[in-house]
């Protein structure tokens, strides 16, 4: 398989099933968005952090090639196998988040971001996968895919919120609650 097909040099990609759509398209962006947000945990994965949240961050790599396929799907009947996101994808999110909080301190107040690298990386990395869920959400409106999607984009932000805060204080660093000028 090449690397380079020349199929694309006028602006225009092939989604899985074979349609033709311009670059810029609400599919492409989406699917795109969810590839940076891929390479973004790859990032946090290679820090200097503890070798269970190594190991769930490969997982949700996994999980976020499936979305992307998903999202990069426009076929009712597809020769090609897609995978899926299943109700258990999103529920390992919500116990690795209820795991990390019974460890941390409640929280009282918006947080800063910052910190440490690693805790910025991981609030980076949240906003990327919040405007991944946006434009799940904007494709979800105008073709049909998995709700599952949107809902693991979701769960994986609030994730990736307290995945930082474990590693604020993993790594001894200071969070910094916002205080507004009112």
């Amino acid at each position: 398989m090449k690397i380079y097909t020349k199929t694309g040099d006028k602006g225009e990609t092939s989604l899985i099933g074979g349609t033709r759509v311009p670059k810029f398209h609400d599919r492409i962006e989406a699917y795109g968005t969810v590839d940076e947000l891929i390479s973004y945990i790859g990032l946090i994965r290679d820090q200097k952090i503890d070798e269970h949240s190594r190991l769930t961050l490969i997982e949700i790599q996994d999980r976020l090639m499936t979305c992307a396929s998903i999202l990069a799907t426009d076929c009712e009947n597809c020769d090609v196998k897609i995978p899926e996101i299943y109700n258990q994808d999103i529920e390992m999110l919500e116990e690795e988040i209820d795991r990390m909080e019974k460890d941390l301190p409640p929280l009282r107040s918006f947080i800063l971001p910052g910190g440490h690298t690693t805790v910025s990386y991981c609030h980076i990395t949240r906003n990327v996968c919040r405007r991944a869920e946006r434009l799940a959400i904007k494709v979800q409106h105008q073709f049909k895919h998995s709700e599952k999607v949107i809902q693991y984009l979701n769960r994986l932000s609030d994730y990736l919120f307290v995945l930082s805060r474990k590693f604020t204080i993993d790594l001894y660093a200071k969070e910094i609650p916002w205080k507004p000028r009112i």
